[in-house]
């Protein structure tokens, strides 16, 4: 009874068991794990031989690698020679290279940047709408085609004719909606004719007109087929008492049997061409020829010359050369943007499905509008969110390759060198330098190692939350 009080609730514990200070019964201290195991009980020796496979790919793929470019990136071009820092004084001397680098530089701001944005709108505005989830669902869709058939979509649609890239056949249109397209872009006057050229692209008569007497305009240079649709026979204009009138016509006949300077009854009037009556410099009048090609001008033309001008045969618009030097990075950066932008609107739209709707919802009773909503408490709160997205585009541009190598032309695919692009063509060839190409190759390695480092930095802060 006395032994049982006095242990109460601090009672010795029965002769099974035992306590942290005891000893373990395989006489091992306590708290002590057995050598050559893991916390988990695994024996050190099987977790190496499991690992071994993986390190060895590791080193033999990735380290090797890296560390026989950096050894070779002091070689000479043979690679018997030691060259020391020349390859990377290369770097920023030759034109070609830094062409590259300044292009790199516009990649990584422009288009992780743009595809971002995007992304953010898109799963912005898809938030509240009913098809949401379908729009979303095409606009990741090009995340499902390779680089090399993007390339060559966006080859086709920056092609420069009109009839087959999509981009200039938009352009041309909208152009033509807006500005008048000329009449007959190839006309112009044989020898024999009563018109020659009169500079700028314009033709003049050679002698000036009369009123009362009819005045000839023959051109030659338009096919048949490129006449206007309602155009008709021409016609002898009638002598006007003081008026000057003429007639303007293509002079040819199909199937020959015409005779230059006559107006035979197969040739056809050239409908809407412009005729300026033109003294001392000025233009005193104009007109417009008729179905049939006959004009009159006002009593004013007379002793005037008469002036074809030149809007009548600029050669029609063509659009935009798009894959030109001019264009050719912000065309192709625009390809990568479309195939992007739905990876970054699928990683937004995860983030802001998760962002608590009572905060929102309390702006909005409290008097924000939706872009304060939006610019001071959403965009905000997906901060980690854009900062992956960002981060996680940056590296990915800066060994962009496919793109640039299949969309741009041989003409100007060096206005669009990018330094991916650049250690392919220094590699290999028939001029290849494998140094210059070592040295590109840890050029970028070093680009991408700070932006490695703030996406480890932030992936741990996120793990210590």
């Amino acid at each position: 009874m006395t032994t049982a009080a006095a242990g109460g609730a601090g009672a010795v514990p029965p002769a099974d068991t035992h306590t942290s200070d005891d000893p373990a019964p395989d006489g091992r201290s306590p708290g002590l794990r057995p050598r050559g195991r893991s916390v988990t009980g695994t024996r050190r020796l099987v977790a190496a031989l499991f690992l071994a496979p993986a390190l060895v790919l590791l080193g033999a793929l990735v380290v090797y690698p890296i560390v026989y470019s950096v050894y070779r990136s002091f070689l000479d071009q043979a690679g018997t020679g030691f060259a020391g820092l020349d390859n990377y004084k290369a770097l920023f001397t030759d034109d070609t290279i830094r062409t590259a680098v300044k292009n790199n530089a516009i990649w990584v701001v422009v288009a992780p940047t743009a595809s971002t944005a995007l992304g953010l709108i898109f799963a912005v505005l898809t938030e509240r709408i009913r098809w949401g989830t379908a729009f979303k669902l095409v606009v990741f869709m090009p995340m499902a085609i390779s680089m090399l058939a993007a390339g060559i979509i966006f080859r086709l649609v920056y092609d420069a004719a009109p009839e087959r890239g999509v981009a200039n056949a938009v352009w041309v249109g909208v152009h033509d909606t807006f500005n008048e397209s000329s009449s007959f872009p190839k006309a112009h006057p044989l020898p024999v004719h009563p018109v020659k050229a009169g500079g700028g692209g314009s033709f003049v008569t050679k002698e000036p007109v009369r009123a009362g007497r009819p005045v000839h305009l023959p051109l030659v240079g338009v096919a048949p087929a490129d006449m206007p649709k309602d155009a008709e026979p021409a016609k002898e204009a009638a002598a006007g008492g003081g008026a000057v009138s003429g007639t303007a016509w293509l002079d040819f006949t199909r199937g020959g049997g015409g005779r230059p300077d006559v107006i035979d009854a197969k040739e056809l009037g050239l409908k809407g061409l412009k005729v300026e009556a033109v003294k001392d410099g000025k233009v005193v009048a104009s007109a417009t020829a008729a179905a049939d090609g006959t004009f009159t001008l006002p009593a004013a033309a007379d002793g005037a010359v008469l002036r074809l001008p030149a809007s009548n045969f600029a050669e029609p618009y063509n659009g935009v050369e798009w894959l030109g030097p001019a264009l050719v990075t912000p065309g192709i950066i625009g390809s990568y943007v479309w195939m992007w932008a739905g990876f970054a609107m699928v990683l937004i739209a995860a983030g802001l499905a998760g962002l608590p709707r009572e905060l929102l919802e309390a702006a909005r009773v409290d008097g924000a509008n939706e872009w304060q909503v939006f610019r001071r408490i959403t965009v905000p709160m997906l901060a980690p969110v854009l900062t992956v997205v960002l981060v996680t585009l940056m590296i990915n541009v800066l060994k962009v390759f496919d793109l640039v190598f299949i969309i741009a032309p041989g003409s100007s695919q060096a206005d669009a060198n990018v330094l991916a692009l650049q250690l392919y063509r220094s590699s290999f060839g028939t001029d290849a330098d494998l140094g210059i190409g070592s040295a590109i190759a840890v050029l970028l390695l070093l680009l991408v190692l700070p932006v490695m480092y703030v996406n480890i930095r932030r992936i741990r802060k996120e793990g210590r939350r």
